[in-house]
Parts: C-alpha cells; structure tokens; sequence
C-alpha cells in the first residue's frame, strides 16, 4: 500500500522549505495608548505597521477601558515605566522611526522628550487630545508639555480640535514645527490635509469624503503609516501620501462593528 502524499504546498512559509529571503522590515517604535476595543492606539498602530511591511515594538503609556461608543477609564503607566519600554526597544533592537500618540500626562510627556531627543530617528507626533468619541485624553499641563515633543518631531500630525488647543496656525508657526494640519474632522465634502513646513511652501492633498460613521482610529492609524514610510526611507510627503491612501482604503474596508465610532479595516488592505 502507497503512503499518502502532503498536498500542501511545495514551497512558501508554511512548506517546512526554506522561506524565500524578505527584505528587513523597517522598525518601528510606538508610544502611545492602549484601547481595549482594538480600534485605535496600539493596536491600530500596530495593525498598520504590520500591513504596511514593518515591525513594531510599543511603550505603553496608557492603558483604557473604551469601545466605539467612548472612553469610560483611563489608567496611566509609570513615567519610570514608560522610559523603560523606550530604553528596552532602542538598547536592542533599535528603530527607524518612532510615532508618539496618547502620553496620559505631563509627566510621560516630559520622559517620552528626555527619551526621543537627539536621537537622530524620524519621530511622528501625533498629539492625541480628543478621542473620535469626545473623550478628553490630554489636560492642560500635558497640552504644555507637548512643545518638547513637536520640537524633537519630523512632524506633527494634530487634528482640526487639536491645532485650535494649540493655538491654531499662528502657535505653530512661533513654535517653528512642522506639521501636518488634518482636515478629517472638518465639514465640507473634501477633506483636505496641509503640510506646513516653515521657510516652504506649503503643500495640501484633497479628496472627497467618504461618508462612514467608522472612523475610530483614524488618526492613530495615518500617524503610524507615516512613520513607516519614514522608517522605510520615503521622502516625508512620500509617505504622508502613501499613509492618506493606507487610511482611505481602511475606511472604506471597516468591517461596520460596534454601535458608535466603528474601527478601519486594517487588515484588508492589501496594496
């Protein structure tokens, strides 16, 4: 009697052969928060970094209890901690880019700065204050804390509520940051997003709205896909652009859960 023959495939990952050699991803390090829910924070970032061919590694800030409807606790990490995670990533393996996103306080906000500073690595800076629910994730002392952060940053990535928080166009241009003015929450059939670089030109990307009610996670997942791009070794209006079709594809890919904000759709997004 024959013995029975695998009819599994002869070669790729799961064949038992030797994997065809792949190029080594881009290292990403993530600071930001947790949301239970998987929508956003952490777990956006890392969804998007994956997808888009990177490795993450993450320093959790925060950790909060919320799902599409809201944010209902928030229980903030150590700053001793999160200096530690930080520490841990960049002693070892290291990073190509790093993306900032929820601190939880001015105390993290100040140890993410003593961290990031000088380091020479692409940071992305995404000032979370104001969850897509209208949950408020940032207070007045971790607001000041932020100009450290956008000082140190390749770019800031602060929404229509945020940029007015922090002080609107004329604040960022005394800063002297560089940023990308998000335009997601805006009204208005176009969304459109401005790259302000002082001493250039700006430069703004236009498309039409795609009307969905799941837009949670939005902004954690664009910060995070430009980081990639920078890590990858992409001009920054390279992967702001790369990052606005990631997230445009994802929105129109979310798989419709939770009653609220619903989650993008991460993992459909093939190319």
């Amino acid at each position: 009697m024959s013995s029975a023959s695998s009819s599994g495939p002869s070669s790729g990952p799961f064949s038992g052969n030797a994997p065809t050699p792949v190029p080594q991803p881009a290292r990403i390090l993530v600071i930001a928060g947790s949301d239970s829910s998987g929508g956003a924070g952490i777990q956006a970032d890392i969804k998007t970094i994956t997808m888009l061919g990177g490795y993450a590694m993450t320093a959790i800030t925060a950790v909060t209890a919320q799902n599409t409807l809201g944010v209902s606790q928030v229980l903030s990490l150590s700053p001793g901690m999160v200096a530690a995670q930080i520490d841990a990533c960049l002693s070892d393996i290291g990073a190509d880019a790093i993306k900032i996103g929820m601190l939880g306080s001015a105390e993290i906000a100040q140890v993410v700065a003593d961290c990031v500073e000088n380091t020479g690595i692409p940071v992305v800076f995404d000032p979370v204050m104001v969850a897509t629910s209208g949950a408020v994730l940032a207070d007045s002392d971790t607001i000041a804390a932020f100009d450290r952060l956008m000082a140190a940053a390749t770019l800031t990535t602060p929404n229509v509520a945020e940029l007015a928080a922090l002080g609107g166009f004329a604040g960022m241009q005394r800063r002297g940051a560089i940023y990308l003015a998000k335009g997601g929450d805006a009204g208005g059939p176009q969304v459109e997003d401005r790259l302000v670089r002082p001493g250039l030109a700006d430069i703004t990307w236009r498309a039409a709205r795609i009307e969905t009610r799941h837009t949670h996670g939005t902004g954690c997942t664009l910060s995070s896909a430009i980081a990639t791009g920078l890590g990858q070794g992409m001009t920054l209006e390279d992967a702001i652009l790369a990052a606005r079709k990631f997230v445009r594809a994802a929105l129109r890919f979310a798989p419709g859960f939770g009653a609220g904000s619903g989650p993008l759709g991460h993992q459909a997004v093939t190319g």
